[in-house]
Formats: C-alpha cells, structure tokens, sequence
C-alpha cells in the first residue's frame, strides 16, 4: 500500500512549534510582524473536545490568528479507537498517527496541543458508559490540570453537556468534564496533589461552541433565545498572510488524511455561534474576551514591556526587521524580572523566536544517524549562523545542560560556525518511545507514572543543544531538539526525531497466528541490531500448553541494520485454546522485550514506537470450504492476513481491472471496509461484481458509512438494501442466532453463542435498517436499553450466487484473533459450497 502521501505545509506563519524534527522554517517580514502582534496579546482561550478531528479549526485559527490568543486544544483521547484511510495503523499505533496530524493542524492554525489520559475504546452511545469505562475522576483530574496548566482565560467546548445520548459518548462526556473541572480549577481542595507542580486557576468564561445543527434546522436556530450567545465572523481575510481564516483552517483541518478529511478551502463570512454557560457576558458580542484585560498591564512589571513591543509593532520595519533587534532584546531583559512565572515562560519562548527570526539566527543540532543506543559515543553537529549586520556572540554551547563548546565567538553576518561534538549517551537514558504505551493500561486510560509528562502531546526528547547569545550585554538562550537530518536524492533535505532505542529489538512477524489444527509451526522471530556487533540470546516465552522445541538460541549481528530471522517450531494443544508468545532477547545480561515499529508518512514526522514483541497464538478447530480468495481493498484492513493464517490464498483485487472473466477464478470475492466510500472505481465496476454473483459467486461486503459513496450507485446491493448509522458497541452484547438452519451458521463450522465471546471493541457497526425480501438476516444484536437490530449480517440469494453484506466488526475481530470470528467468516466465505458438495457426492 502506498504509505506516502504528500501535502504541502502552510507552516511558514509559526516559528513556536511543538515538532521535535522538521525542516527549518522560513519567516517572511509578514510572518515576524505576525508573531509580534501574538506576543502583544496576553489572553488565553482552550478548546475541549473528545478525539482528533473534533475541534473547530475555524474558531481555534481565528482565536490564535485574528484576537491573536494563546490557543490550546484539549482532545482528551488520541483517536485510537477509529480507522485509518492511509495505512495499516490501529489501536495503539492509530493514536501515535493521530497525535502527529493534530499537531501539524496546530502548526498551521497557530495553536497548541494538549491530552488527557482517555483512551478511545470505540465508538460510546452515552456519557454514563464513557465516564465509567475511563474513570471518571482519573480524566476529570487531568481536565483540571489542563486548566491550571494553560491557565485560560476562556474555555469553549465544541459539545453540549446537556444533552446525554444524541451524540457519542465521548462527545458528551468531554463538555460535561469541561462544566465541572471549571470551578474545581480554582478549588485547593480539588486534586490538591497537583499543586506542587501547578497552581490554581479560575478561568473568566465558559462557553458551548453551538451552531444550528444543535437545534435541529435552521428554522428552530432562528427562532432560539439567542441572549445569551456570541457570533463572530470567523471569514476574516489576512494581508499578511495572504489568506482567509477559513482557508487556513481548511488546511489545518485537511491534516487528518487518516481519516479522510482532506477538503476544499473556503472563502468569505462565516460565523460561529458561542453560548454562554458560566461567567459572565460579553457586553460586545462579537469578542469573547471583552472586559479581559489582555495587554502587557495584566502582569507586574508589564507595563515597561508592553511600551517597547507595542511601539515595535507600530513602527515595524519589513523591509529590515532586524533594526528592531536591540528593542526586541530589552524587552526580554525586562520580562525574566518579573514574577509572574507563567507569563514570563511563555512570552520568553515567543519572544526568543522573534529575536532568532529577526537576527535571521539559524540553530542547529544534528546527528548522522536517526538513534543510537544508551552508554554509545555519538557525534552531534552543530551549527550557527547569524545573517543580520548586528554583532551577536555564541558565547557558549550545552547539551542537556552541560557545557560543550565555551570559548566565545562572535557571529559575523553570513559566516556559518560549525562544530563537531562527541559525547558519550549515559547508560541511564531512557528510550524514546510515546510515553503513554511504556506501560500497560487500562480499556478506558493509558498508564503514564510520570506525573509531568501527562497532558503532554509528546515524549520530550533524549538531548536538548542551547545555544548562549549575548548581545547588547544580554544573554539569550536559545534550545533546540537534537535531530537526525539527511537527504533522499527523490525528496531532498528531510528530518527526523533523533531517538534513543535499544541495542537490538525482535519482531514477530504475525501479531495473531492461528492454528487450524494441532500440527507444530514454524515461528520466525527476526532481530534487528540497532549497533554494531551485537550478540546475545533469543529466547521463546510460551503458554504452559503449547511446546517449543529449542527455545533458547544464540545470535551474533555485526553491523547496525542488518537482521537475523531464527525459527522456533511452536506445537499447539490438541484442543481449541488462546494464549501469548514472546521474545526475549538478552544482551549482556539485560533483557530486551521490544519490537521497534516505525510509522512514515509525508505530511508527519517519522515516529519510532516500541511495542511489547508478542504474538497472540489461537489454536481452532476450523473447517473451511474453497480456496482462492479475491480481495477488495477499501480503507485499510487486515483481514487479508488473517484470512491466509487459516489456509485461505488471497489475491489483492486491482479495482481498475474488474471485469466477468477476471473474478470468476475466485471462489469468493471480499470488499473491504468502506470500500464503495473510498474506491470511486467501483461506480464503474458495480455491474461486474454483480454478474460474478449472479454466475454462481460469493460476494461479502463488509461495512460502509452510510451514503457516502459515489452519486452512480442507486445501491450497492442486487436489492434493495438502506445503511443506516445503527450499531452495536457494547462488544460483550448478547447475539441471538435467529435463522438456525440457514448454512452461514452452520456450514462448514457450527456456529453457537459461545462464537460472540471474546470480541473486542465492539459487535459492528453502519448496520442496514432496512432490506428487502429477498435478504435473509442472521443475527439479532442490542446495545442495553436499545431495541434489537437485525441488521448486523444479510444474505440474499442472486442468481445462482449469494451476497453478503455484514457491518460486524470482523477488522477489528480477526487480528484480535478472535475464534469465533474467524469460523463465521469462513462460513460465509463456504457459502454455496455445500450444495456443491453434496452434488459431487451424487455423482460419484
């Protein structure tokens, strides 16, 4: 699959980022002048919501753009429990993608990142649910951090709290932790632990960022109360910029590509609608922070500073801004003698920005090579160049804090200095790795013993380099994340986070492998040496049933990169049974239990994860019929994989090649997950898919969002069939098997209540509500409280042939390992096949 996908940045407007690797930006006049009007600003709004992709671009570019605030927005999940339109990437490694979009929207609307420790367990029909399944107090103690931390002067949530059970769970639950950490925030007797590292926080205003959707039309919308709400025009145009607010946030919300969001940019007037819920209100309701003092007076000592940057601004010079440099650097001489901490840590880090950008300062640590190991001599290079004619001194050079370079030298315009320092990585360093998957969690939260990394969006880095200016008899320091730079001669300069990894990490090929029968496996476990000549043990840890013979057995890799693939033969029980394998290695009498996982893409980063080096192992007493198996890729699934680890030959489907003849090979054809909503191909081969079932083949459709597909399709079914958005989330639900004779449960494998045991995240989801006669449901399913839905699994006979269509969740079941599942699906890939049978049986 084609893991690259390009996007072109609009990141040019910040020069504060929360990227720990990326190319260097560039800073026109216009953007300088920008970031001074930001940093003249002292008001802070937060946005609260539950997942990547739920926050108002719109508003939070207007915020941080047009008012110019400090603007966060709080996803109290990172997206884990969705899908993904550009890879492979769920669960956990979903939310690590997740995290790396929010925060380049963030680069391109201008604000900032904040989490909690919710996990997003899937899809929640209410709050209740939502709160019980994340702990409640955990997440409400870190809204209130959030708070305290970012210390806000607004908070808007994007959902209603008074509204339980309209929208998912997730939704409601966010706004209605948000209405109640606004007064614990400023309250000592709540969550009073948190108060050596933060104080207390009592924000202005709390708002609802409602719209007429919320009302139900347009016409309700018009005929509300709207006393108590603001509306602003969010389709303001900046010169400065050369765009419209809702352009950039178009862009911004564009980043999201794994979840399809990529969209067209829009221009003109726009409002969005902010409803008062705590405080009090805007006598101006256009300006939510009307009556907030939000001018460098706010703090002690701020008069003096606010004099010098807003007469910058004023009289700023583009065609030389570092004329400005000497009042730029007074400021920040003033700011670090005031006491209010908070302010002088933020405007510090905006105005050191400014300082660089105006200098026309470029800083910069780099290495050679993407990680290295603890107690590794490494070699860091470094780099400083100032292009302004103003005399600016390097007068020293630390690495975390240690000094490495101290002899001055002055920065003479356009002469690059560049050093070259070897250090010795301590032994004690830890692996960079998302902190919040270091430890093993919860269904509901991550497990993050570090109370000072939570909120944060990501690991901070292994090795800081700051650079010490002086000018004007001032001291500047300036710190820059260590990063691996490099260059593709396809792509040119490219950069990457600089990681700490292990000596040496194992990877288990398959994370489910299923036994169809007691016979042993060959399991291969590859070693990858992350430094030259390493070598050690590997080590097979099995359940008490399953045998392994050869289980400890010695490698030795001479050069970082390469590989060693060892082969353990792996006996199952003789009856069904479900258990974990792992891979120790052993390295000089430490113990290494990690896979290292690499995530790629062109719109993010490069992430390196290590996740545990473990394989679910299920052995099934399975039958199936049939052999060659076309698949239909639609998002992104794994059910192919799955499907060959019972014996099944999958052919991958070029959706351009359909035709009669070209399916007719296959004894069933597979449509992966929202394949009518993303392949546009198959508008144009619909006819032929259904010719082949017609012929006498299997088609299975697996679920689609309702009625996104392309405009050609009157229905994607031979009969009629209507997706709705219904579904079954509570994955412990009881299944009623309600056609017991028909051969989907019955043939090849007999499928019984004990098959819907052990699902994870849920039974499925984009059930049909309605169908016509000639489909056949199977399954009865309810969420607790809900009617019962039929809808989940359908067949319909067409031709001499049978059509599928399931919305159960057999992408999220079959990588599970799930047994169950797996028996179902090959009864529905067998369908037919039995009539055949008995009809070979006749004629012999």
């Amino acid at each position: 699959m084609m893991r690259h996908i390009l996007v072109c940045f609009i990141c040019g407007f910040y020069f504060v980022s929360t990227l720990t690797a990326q190319v260097p930006k560039t800073t026109s006049p216009s953007d300088i002048y920008h970031s001074i009007q930001k940093l003249n600003f002292l008001g802070t709004a937060l946005y609260i919501a539950a997942h990547p992709d739920d926050e108002n671009t719109r508003l939070i570019s207007y915020l941080s753009n047009s008012l110019h605030a400090r603007t966060g927005y709080l996803s109290l999940t990172r997206g884990d429990g969705g899908q993904n339109l550009i890879g492979p990437e769920l669960r956990e490694l979903l939310g690590v993608l997740r995290t790396q979009e929010l925060l380049a929207a963030r680069r391109v609307d201008g604000g900032e990142q904040m989490f909690s420790r919710a996990n997003d367990f899937g899809y929640s029909k209410t709050p209740k649910e939502t709160l019980k399944i994340w702990d409640k107090e955990l997440i409400l103690s870190d809204v209130v951090s959030a708070i305290r931390k970012f210390k806000p002067d607004i908070i808007i949530n994007r959902f209603d709290h008074r509204t339980p059970g309209t929208t998912h769970g997730h939704h409601t639950a966010s706004a209605m932790l948000s209405v109640e950490a606004f007064d614990l925030a400023n309250d000592p007797n709540a969550y009073s632990d948190q108060l050596g590292r933060t104080d207390l926080w009592q924000p202005r205003r709390l708002f609802f960022n409602t719209s007429w959707w919320f009302y139900g039309s347009q016409e309700k919308f018009k005929k509300a109360d709207k006393s108590k709400l603001l509306n602003v025009d969010i389709g303001t145009y900046y010169p400065m910029l050369g765009m419209s607010n809702n352009e950039i946030a178009a862009i911004a919300s564009s980043q999201h590509l794994c979840q399809g969001f990529g969209r067209l940019r829009t221009r003109g007037s726009e409002q969005e609608y902010l409803e008062l819920l705590k405080g009090d209100l805007p006598q101006e309701k256009s300006d939510p922070f009307e009556g907030i003092n939000t001018t460098w007076s706010r703090i002690e000592g701020g008069d003096e500073i606010g004099k010098i940057l807003n007469k910058v601004e004023a009289e700023f010079n583009f065609k030389d801004p570092s004329v400005h440099l000497s009042d730029l650097v007074r400021a920040y001489a003033l700011l670090q003698k005031v006491t209010d901490t908070h302010w002088k840590r933020i405007k510090s880090e905006e105005l050191k920005s400014i300082i660089e950008a105006v200098a026309g300062l470029h800083l910069e640590a780099f290495t050679n090579q993407p990680f290295s190991n603890a107690s590794e001599t490494i070699e860091f290079n470094i780099e400083a160049l100032n292009r302004s004619n103003k005399e600016i001194v390097l007068e020293s050079v630390l690495i975390n804090g240690q000094p490495k370079i101290t002899e001055p030298k002055t920065l003479k315009n356009n002469v690059s200095i560049k050093n070259k320092i070897s250090i010795e990585i301590p032994s004690t360093t830890k692996y960079t790795s998302p902190y919040w998957l270091m430890e093993t969690g919860t269904l509901g939260t991550y497990t993050v013993k570090d109370p000072n990394l939570i909120g944060k969006s990501e690991t901070p880095r292994a090795f800081k380099v700051t650079f010490d200016l002086m000018y004007d008899g001032i001291k500047i320091p300036i710190t820059k994340n260590v990063v691996y730079k490099y260059a593709k001669p396809d792509k040119g300069e490219i950069y990457q986070p600089f990681e700490i990894v292990p000596e040496a990490t194992s990877h288990l090929k398959d994370k489910v492998i299923i036994f169809a029968d007691d016979s042993p496996k060959l399991i291969p476990i590859t070693i990858k040496a992350h430094k030259n000549k390493v070598s050690g043990s590997i080590r097979l840890n099995v359940g008490d049933k399953w045998k392994i013979d050869s289980n400890i057995q010695q490698f030795n890799i001479e050069k970082k990169g390469d590989e060693q693939t060892f082969y353990f033969n792996l006996t199952p029980p003789g009856s069904e049974d479900e258990s974990k394998i792992s891979s120790i290695l052993t390295i000089n009498g430490k113990k290494i239990t990690k896979d290292l996982v690499t995530i790629a893409y062109d719109h993010v980063p490069t992430q390196t994860i290590l996740m545990p080096a473990e394989t679910k192992v299920v052995r099934l007493n399975i039958r199936k019929s049939g052999q060659n198996i076309g698949y239909i890729m639609g998002a992104g699934d794994e059910v192919p994989t799955s499907l060959e680890q019972i014996g099944y030959t999958v052919h991958s489907i070029d959706p351009s090649e359909i035709s009669l003849n070209s399916l007719q090979k296959y004894d069933a054809v597979v449509l992966g997950i929202r394949a009518y909503n993303v392949v546009n191909e198959l508008s144009f081969k619909q006819k032929y898919i259904l010719e082949y079932v017609k012929e006498g083949g299997t088609v299975i459709v697996q679920y689609n969002t309702a009625g996104r597909w392309a405009d050609q399709f009157d229905n994607i079914a031979p009969y009629e069939l209507k997706v709705s958005r219904d579904r079954v989330t509570d994955e412990n639900s009881e299944v009623k098997i309600i056609a017991k004779d028909n051969d989907l449960v019955n043939y090849p494998n007999k499928i019984t209540n004990k098959d819907f045991e052990g699902w994870v995240q849920e039974r499925g989801l984009y059930f049909p509500d309605k169908w016509s006669k000639e489909f056949t449901p199977i399954l009865e399913m309810k969420d607790e409280g809900e009617p019962a839905t039929k809808g989940s699994l359908l067949i319909a006979p067409y031709g001499k042939g049978n059509y599928i269509y399931t919305g159960l969740s057999f992408f999220r079941e079959l990588p599970a390992g799930v047994p169950g599942a797996y028996k179902l699906f090959s009864n529905m890939l067998s369908v037919g096949k039995n009539k055949l049978e008995n009809k070979e049986k006749v004629k012999g």
